[in-house]
């Protein structure tokens, strides 16, 4: 069986800080990711898809944690197709963009988006050659349907991220259907791009099944729970879901069937109300390091 990692989609949520989950000598952005990196040796890191990262940043991110930690980073909403704010945009390039109060990729000129990967990427640099960098993930959106035209684009920016390693995650469900699933599948594992397996509420417009894929050498799993506020436009509501320990349970003998197809599986609890990922994915690590009960006589 490969190696599974457990972690959470943020350490800096706003609503982590006020739970009580660090304590209280973890003041500074230092102690608590320091302190974060005792627990856990994964973490994604969502920041970054509303804001690119300054290349320091990242690097104090690299200094602050040990040797064998590693980081997830979702990459920048233009990059993804996502509708993103000017003011999200490098300070330098602004005034070259359309005056819209919304930005999408076909908005921006061509040599403005080239700046924006170059740049991107390069902030990545100091975890990638530190090892510490696991995937940089693409969550395209719900308008990002199954065709030619999508698969096109995964392969450009698999290429744009070399030798940087993507992951994939969908939000149309064509990619997903019965019909269609074999094919997305297969093209994700014909060049060797890791599929992200998701369990999230189901019914909606974005609703991916919960399907365990290898696709690669790394499979990556996110849980962004059962709130039945999803559609919400308050974040916390959205993500206030706490899985139980039946349903851990559950996903921790499916994680383990998994991580015997891949090298390594990376698993994300994407539910951030309060500490209620850092409280799951402690319970679900346990999980995984318990050997299987044996039946009764």
């Amino acid at each position: 069986m490969g190696e599974i990692l457990v972690g959470t989609s943020s350490w800096t949520d706003k609503t982590l800080l006020d739970s009580g989950w660090y304590p209280p000598e973890a003041r500074t952005a230092e102690d608590r990711l320091r302190f974060y990196a005792s627990r856990f040796r994964l973490v994604e890191v969502d920041s970054t898809y509303y804001g690119p990262p300054a290349e320091r940043t990242v690097a104090l991110w690299r200094d602050r944690t040990p040797e064998r930690f590693t980081f997830n980073v979702k990459a920048f909403s233009l990059l993804t197709g996502h509708p993103t704010r000017p003011g999200a945009m490098y300070r330098d390039l602004r005034d070259r963009l359309p005056d819209k109060k919304t930005l999408y990729l076909k908005d921006v000129p061509e040599d403005v988006v080239e700046a924006v990967w170059q740049r991107f990427l390069g902030a990545l640099r100091p975890l990638h050659e530190a090892g510490k960098l696991g995937a940089i993930l693409f969550q395209f959106p719900g308008w990002f349907p199954f065709g030619e035209r999508g698969r096109s684009y995964i392969l450009q920016v698999k290429e744009r991220c070399a030798p940087m390693r993507i992951c994939v995650e969908f939000r149309n469900a064509t990619w997903m259907t019965a019909e269609n699933r074999p094919a997305t599948l297969d093209f994700l594992t014909e060049h060797d791009l890791a599929y992200v397996s998701v369990d999230m509420p189901q019914g909606h417009t974005t609703s991916i099944p919960p399907v365990l894929a290898a696709t690669s050498d790394l499979a990556v799993v996110r849980f962004h729970g059962h709130s039945e506020r999803w559609t919400s436009g308050d974040i916390r509501e959205r993500f206030a879901y706490l899985y139980s320990p039946d349903e851990l349970r559950t996903w921790a003998s499916r994680l383990k069937t998994l991580a015997e197809r891949t090298k390594t599986t990376h698993v994300l609890f994407n539910n951030c109300c309060a500490d209620h990922s850092q409280q799951n994915a402690a319970q679900l690590a346990a999980l995984l390091t318990e050997d299987p009960v044996p039946p009764s006589p």
